[in-house]
């Protein structure tokens, strides 16, 4: 019951990023409306940034601690901000106006980039940050044994879930957020109105990425590390958990996200390891399949 109990609270920290990353690509998807796999490339790019300041910080100019994780963060921020706009504005802009596919071919073109530059600039070498708040927090005792979470994940899920609540308050109460939904549910009609639907299209897209963002700081800081070839994974994840919780609503997506933390939780716990990702694909696609509604011709 304990070992049971353990992974179900371990499932939280994954859950809580699964749901931000779905979130953040649910603003994005509902401008450019087409699967895209940047988001996470952008989720792994801010995570390498941010281990590659914080080296040159920690290693080169021998800084305290709080200072090399601020200038890492701020570095990923600012990288990212730059690489979103640059991808949203010149990239993904012109290529929803094409055919459907040439956005999927141009994410994965975005992709090498990104892991290419944030490769070059770490040389090729894993760079690794030292632990941070490691002590463990008992939430109770079963037979004896404790359930318990790193000071560290619950930082990350207390953090991930209250940017999540905050955004959907701000998404459905701020002006922004109006003009994101009329851009969502009709752009010709929105332009009528005198909304410009070209910078809502970059606002959104370079704000679900700063999302990302986030989430890639505080997940890096946890692991330690972000690989090279995490960019694909997520970008693909991404799509994915997106999909499972629906595009229309941010938070719906977020919800099917949560769902897949889980699920990919508790396989990792009582099925093979090597098999893991194999078998939430598979299940994601069959869901995926089996849920579709076409709209039919009368």
């Amino acid at each position: 019951m304990a070992y049971i109990l353990q992974q179900a609270v371990n499932g939280v920290p994954l859950a809580a990023l699964y749901a931000v990353l779905a979130f953040a690509y649910a603003i994005a998807f509902a401008v450019t409306r087409r699967a895209d796999i940047t988001i996470g490339a952008l989720f792994a790019f801010s995570g390498q940034i941010f281990a590659l300041f914080f080296f040159i910080a920690w290693q080169r100019y021998w800084l305290i601690l709080e200072l090399c994780l601020a200038i890492g963060a701020v570095a990923a921020f600012l990288y990212t901000w730059g690489a979103a706009t640059v991808i949203g504005r010149h990239v993904l802009q012109p290529l929803t106006r094409s055919e459907p596919h040439a956005v999927i071919v141009g994410g994965f073109a975005v992709m090498i980039v990104l892991m290419e530059i944030a490769r070059l600039a770490s040389e090729t070498r894993s760079i690794w940050l030292p632990p941070l708040l490691q002590n463990a927090v008992t939430f109770l005792v079963v037979d004896g044994l404790a359930v318990t979470l790193t000071q560290m994940q619950v930082l990350n899920i207390a953090l991930m879930l209250g940017s999540l609540a905050l955004l959907a308050l701000w998404l459905s109460r701020a002006a922004w957020g109006r003009r994101w939904k009329a851009v969502r549910d009709d752009p010709l009609a929105a332009e009528l109105l005198g909304v410009d639907s070209q910078s809502v299209f970059v606002q959104a897209y370079v704000g679900a990425a700063l999302i990302a963002t986030f989430a890639g700081l505080l997940m890096t800081a946890y692991y330690g590390t972000m690989d090279f070839g995490a960019g694909l994974m997520f970008g693909l994840k991404v799509v994915m958990l997106g999909a499972l919780g629906g595009y229309a609503s941010p938070l719906k997506s977020a919800a099917g996200g949560a769902i897949l933390g889980f699920a990919e939780t508790m396989w990792t716990a009582f099925g093979p390891l090597a098999l893991r990702d194999i078998v939430m694909f598979s299940a994601l696609i069959y869901i995926l399949v089996m849920t579709r509604r076409e709209q039919l011709a009368p």
